[in-house]
């Protein structure tokens, strides 16, 4: 509501799968995730009255892209992950030894995720497709299309396509063409997030029962929401969201310039904000692997207890000390933004003590181990910003757990607060919404308001040194395994495209 309360809210997992006969693709399933979404708003309509709701706002996974026809028909979409374009990425680098920096500095993304990669592979395998594409957008604004809004971007999503400027907030149609790409498809207008662009369609309310004319408002990525959802609107703000993949964003009132290129430099959701970011790859994916393969009676367990699998598994954690025993799990590696890899993943310095490599201490390995690569981030990040937090706000689902927030502060060595709201992106997204209908005078005026604290978690000194320890040696092992899978005796868990 207008005051920041949760008052339903439904959920549905989606699963994005390789493209056959295109090794490193991650398809988007148009129609089967359209399918998802009416249902989970249909379930949340069984508890508000569709006439009770003043307006919509979307936000979704960045880098994933819809393009269109001229008819604004749906031709192809891609998920965020999707590193198909090996080739294309190849040939622009080849095409010049700067191009990719050049194009860093322009609109603070590589090609390891950006659209113009992706784009020139569908002008070379699906060239008639290619040539009927007149707009490109972001899976957030998909979602907007398919309620009834015309196509339309936001700069904290769209500018993840690599083809906007940093300075501007929009389109740069120079760096498109320099980069080999048609401008003409780069017609969509963009907008700040907070902007009504459109009204639920009489089809959409006919689909999802809400009600045609609710307006809809431009939202924007997840991250970048998930941050007004946890009141980091102000410069040096800094959030850390722990989902499938963890983000640490801080913010910045001007973009800087990285010079190793590690760095990702976003645009805000708060107009004239933007954000320095660093990502960890896969902690979410990795511990909801092991609880439905390593362990999968205590799922069970908590299922008949009514209980969530993570707090039973947390609670085997807690008997573990700091530092498991010396394990060592290889996920991520910290963020090289210029040439992403990540090693095979592993656990290294298991012991054949039960007690010493059991699951709870293997599963603390995990939350431990995702902590200390967002520390390893936060410094790459406090080498351009000149300073390091002097406080974290974590939010998204490994925020529930208390564990979790503890280690992170532990090994952070700073307070760590987590918000009421755990799922932050769409407490900002209501906000975009409520901006956008006149409830609220601005974004930042309303995060600072409707966010409410539940807990800060102050870091434990006699658990530094133990940490400090762990860090440094992932750091060696790190290395070592990275250069394992670089000479393809292990397979990277993940790479980008052109590495």
């Amino acid at each position: 509501n207008e005051n920041g309360q949760e008052l339903a809210t439904a959920t549905r997992e989606w699963t994005h799968k390789e493209e056959l006969g295109y090794p490193n693709s991650m398809t988007f399933e148009r129609d089967k995730n359209w399918g998802l979404l009416v249902t989970a708003i249909k379930e949340v309509l069984a508890k508000v009255a569709n006439a009770n709701i003043q307006a919509i706002s979307t936000t979704s996974m960045r880098e994933g892209i819809v393009v269109y026809d001229e008819n604004q028909n749906e031709l192809w979409a891609c998920a965020n992950v999707d590193a198909r374009a090996e080739a294309q990425v190849k040939e622009l680098r080849a095409m010049s030894g700067n191009l990719e920096s050049k194009a860093y500095k322009i609109s603070g993304q590589t090609f390891a995720l950006g659209s113009a990669p992706r784009l020139l592979w569908l002008k070379e395998h699906k060239p008639k497709l290619y040539d009927n594409i007149a707009y490109l957008a972001m899976l957030s604004d998909w979602v907007s299309c398919r309620l009834g809004a015309p196509i339309a971007l936001d700069p904290s999503n769209g500018g993840t396509t690599g083809l906007f400027n940093l300075k501007t907030r929009n389109w740069d149609l120079d760096l498109a063409q320099e980069l080999g790409l048609r401008t003409d498809y780069l017609a969509a207008p963009v907008y700040e997030t907070g902007t009504v662009i459109g009204q639920v369609s009489r089809q959409a309310a006919k689909e999802t029962g809400l009600k045609a004319g609710t307006a809809i408002v431009m939202g924007g990525g997840d991250a970048q929401l998930g941050t007004v959802g946890v009141g980091a609107v102000s410069a040096n703000d800094a959030a850390v969201f722990g989902g499938s993949f963890w983000q640490q964003e801080v913010n910045i009132s001007k973009p800087l310039e990285d010079k190793t290129e590690r760095i990702r430099m976003n645009f805000h959701a708060v107009a004239n904000m933007w954000q320095a970011e660093a990502i960890v790859f896969f902690p979410g994916i990795a511990a909801r692997w092991f609880r439905d393969f390593i362990a999968p009676d205590i799922k069970e367990k908590a299922i008949k207890q009514s209980k969530d699998p993570y707090e039973l598994l947390e609670e085997m954690a807690m008997q573990a000390p700091a530092g498991s025993h010396g394990i060592i799990p290889i996920f991520s590696d910290a963020m090289d933004y210029m040439h992403w890899r990540h090693a095979a993943p592993s656990f290294l310095n298991l012991s054949l003590d039960p007690d010493k490599s059991g699951r709870g201490v293997m599963f603390r390995a995990l939350q431990e181990n995702a902590a200390i690569v967002t520390l390893a981030n936060l410094n790459r990040i406090a080498d351009i910003t000149g300073s390091f937090p002097e406080e974290i706000i974590f939010a998204s689902g490994a925020a529930k757990g208390k564990l979790w927030s503890q280690i992170l502060a532990d090994v952070l060595q700073i307070p760590v607060k987590t918000p009421v709201v755990k799922e932050a992106t769409a407490l900002g997204a209501a906000i975009a919404a409520g901006v956008g209908v006149g409830i609220y005078d601005d974004m930042a005026t309303a995060a600072q308001t409707l966010v409410k604290w539940d807990k800060v978690y102050e870091p434990n000194a006699t658990n530094r040194d133990v940490y400090q320890d762990a860090f440094e040696r992932w750091q060696k092992s790190y290395t070592a395994q990275l250069a394992l899978a670089d000479a393809a005796i292990t397979k990277h868990l993940w790479k980008a495209p052109g590495e």
